[in-house]
């Protein structure tokens, strides 16, 4: 598979997630810069986390205007799989293709620290290698991770499925104490209505091996690659 791994100014997870796919789980990727305008040849494109351009105006604010943006809702469009991890998360939300905004934490403070999170769906491009039940331990890195949407999009979101990980205590239950931001429904990532774009905060590329403490993340990646493999076989 050949990943696409955007990079912005301040960008600093870049090469983390670019170790992860292709020195932990073996598969092609390369670097895109911002300024660049193609995804081609590309099967799967991650937006990776940072403070692009300085999280100037409100993070990924300037982000979504660069070139490559264009190339990324193209290729979403057609159904190509995008996974947006805290500031990619965030810049997904700014260029539309997410729904809702990642605001202030409601502590004030930045937060950095592991975490747990239930995956609300098992049956997703992004969670299908994810045991029924398992809680993923990962980090969480971020100053503005604070889910925030009106409520209409709030029910459009729980009636269709779009919310694929919430925050939980290690026992998967969802709670107060355990949402270290605010956000509404504990929500700690989501994907669009068709299914093949997705964001969440928690940093799953900081917890895909053992030397990090937690390998949790990589069910992450391995979903999205048996998704791509799955949809590469029926198209053959």
């Amino acid at each position: 598979m050949n990943f696409a791994v955007l990079q912005f100014p301040a960008s600093n997870c870049d090469q983390d997630a670019l170790h992860v796919l292709k020195d932990v789980l073996g598969q092609s990727a390369r670097y895109v810069w911002h300024k660049e305008n193609s995804l081609a040849g590309m099967d799967a494109v991650v937006i990776p986390g940072g403070f692009s351009y300085g999280d100037y105006l409100r993070t990924g604010a300037i982000a979504r205007f660069s070139p490559i943006m264009e190339a990324v809702r193209a290729f979403a469009a057609k159904g190509g799989p995008v996974l947006g991890i805290c500031n990619g998360f965030q810049i997904l939300c700014e260029a539309g293709m997410l729904p809702g905004a990642l605001i202030r934490n409601r502590s004030l403070q930045f937060r950095c620290e592991h975490i747990f999170i239930k995956s609300a769906r098992t049956d997703s491009t992004f969670t299908n290698k994810i045991p029924t039940g398992k809680i993923l331990r990962v980090p969480i890195a971020h100053g503005e991770g604070c889910y925030f949407a009106e409520e209409p999009t709030m029910e459009k979101l729980k009636d269709n499925n779009q919310i694929l990980w919430q925050y939980s205590n290690e026992q998967g239950e969802l709670t107060e104490p355990s949402n270290p931001n605010g956000s509404l429904l504990n929500i700690a990532g989501i994907c669009n209505e068709t299914g093949n774009v997705a964001g969440l905060m928690p940093h799953p590329e900081r917890a895909s091996e053992s030397i990090l403490g937690s390998e949790d993340g990589r069910l992450i990646f391995e979903s999205l690659i048996a998704s791509m493999e799955s949809r590469m076989a029926k198209a053959a």
